[in-house]
């Protein structure tokens, strides 16, 4: 346990100067400051609406930007950066002739990536409800204090975490197995256009492609009357779930018995 907390330790000052790990700061606060401000500039459209439904128009035209194209970019752009400074300075072989064991250092590495991606998905959430607070404050046409979703918001951002997952693992290992950006970046890009196709299309088997997980997510909440509410027991979590623990540990098997240069 002490190898693996120092590992993450590493990882950590390692990527705290990367873009992959401001990236996972930026990019919420660029999208919400942008919706934000257009809702500010037309809140006249919005006065003749319900309180639920101004959230709902608010939180849907983040989600539209950030969960079926933007954060699933995110997530693969961040399992190529992690192992890509390794890959760069060849430092794999130095890496592990330390004495901390290589479940240490290639599970600390996973683990970083998903906190990466915890912390982008975490900012989201909290920005969404803060801006939105502030929306009402500055313009009293917005009344999103007479309605609450910071629940259903919190579930939502919780499920597309887990929905992430599938796609994060898939191309964590193919960062490990390929060292150039070309390759990764081009899979998962593919890998998303035709996920975003096969769940725009309802194809009905669409949840097996971890790729169509996030875009699945966002078209499958439902508001029953006051309280919307989201399903975690879907055909895509558990997809999701599977693959990435199918991945993970597929990635420690490639590490153990590759020949690191």
């Amino acid at each position: 346990m002490q190898a693996f907390v120092l590992s993450l330790r590493s990882e950590f000052y390692k990527s705290r100067n990367t873009l992959a790990f401001w990236s996972a700061i930026i990019l919420p606060i660029a999208i919400v400051g942008l919706v934000f401000f257009g809702f500010y500039t037309n809140s006249d459209k919005m006065q003749n609406m319900a309180p639920m439904f101004q959230w709902f128009r608010y939180f849907g035209a983040i989600l539209g930007v950030m969960g079926i194209l933007l954060l699933p970019m995110f997530v693969i752009f961040i399992s190529y950066s992690v192992n890509n400074m390794e890959h760069r300075s060849e430092m794999w072989k130095s890496l592990f002739s330390l004495p901390l064991g290589k479940w240490s250092i290639y599970s600390s590495k996973y683990f970083f990536t998903v906190i990466l991606n915890a912390l982008c998905i975490s900012m989201f959430f909290g920005l969404i409800i803060g801006s939105g607070q502030l929306l009402s404050l500055l313009k009293p046409v917005f009344r999103f204090d007479e309605f609450q979703i910071a629940k259903f918001a919190f579930d939502f951002h919780l499920k597309m975490f887990l929905a992430t997952l599938g796609i994060l693992s898939i191309q964590f290992l193919l960062s490990l197995v390929w060292a150039d950006f070309l390759k990764p970046m081009g899979i998962g890009f593919i890998g998303t256009i035709c996920g975003i196709i096969a769940g725009n299309t309802g194809w009905k088997y669409a949840y097996m492609i971890p790729y169509a997980h996030p875009f699945l997510t966002v078209n499958g909440y439902q508001p029953k009357g006051q309280t919307p509410q989201i399903n975690f027991l879907t055909n895509e979590i558990y997809v999701s779930i599977g693959v990435a623990i199918v991945m993970f540990v597929l990635g420690f098997f490639v590490v153990s018995r590759r020949s690191v240069r």
